[in-house]
């Protein structure tokens, strides 16, 4: 990873973007706590609360996206790529950040088998390991490409962060505390 630009290039409208488990979630409130913003989980916006990750309808979903990205400052931790257009005429900074596929399936078993309290769960969530959420880590392992791509050509200030290395070496140049329920 080039070196470490100072957390204030990338303003108070941030995006996170990346595959499914590389640290989103744990990332953005930790970068909200930081910058004193809301953190937006998007899987909470597109997801049915009490439920075990049932799809919320999409009109309901980018009714409650457009109103997220609305205020003066925020983390918004998802991807989501229809809505992206939106998210970016809006964002003042983006991550993108990744790690290698084995690492994305340990912590999905790790944070659905043994961390019920988690930067990112649903509200009650009933987390179970399933197959639909194996597959999808199977599908989108190529997908960092993709959002580095999109942030390229979105011209925001950015950063790309590659691996769990350089995520640590992210935490420790802006000052980033683990939430709570991790540290």
């Amino acid at each position: 990873m080039a070196a470490i630009p100072d957390i204030s290039i990338f303003g108070q409208r941030i995006l996170i973007l990346g595959p499914s488990n590389a640290g989103k979630s744990t990332l953005a409130v930790a970068l909200g706590e930081r910058l004193g913003v809301p953190v937006v989980h998007l899987d909470r916006l597109r997801h049915l609360p009490n439920t075990n990750w049932e799809v919320r309808n999409d009109d309901d979903f980018a009714q409650l996206h457009d109103e997220a990205i609305l205020p003066p400052g925020w983390v918004i931790e998802g991807n989501y790529s229809h809505l992206l257009p939106q998210r970016f005429r809006r964002a003042t900074g983006a991550l993108v950040i990744s790690d290698g596929l084995v690492k994305r399936y340990r912590r999905y078993f790790q944070r659905t088998l043994f961390q019920r309290q988690r930067a990112g769960a649903l509200e009650g969530g009933q987390d179970r390991v399933n197959r639909m959420m194996l597959g999808w880590l199977w599908k989108t392992r190529h997908s960092v490409g993709k959002y580095q791509a999109l942030v390229l050509e979105a011209g925001l200030p950015h950063l790309f962060v590659n691996d769990q290395r350089a995520l640590d070496g992210l935490y420790n140049a802006w000052a980033l505390s683990l939430p709570a329920s991790l540290a």
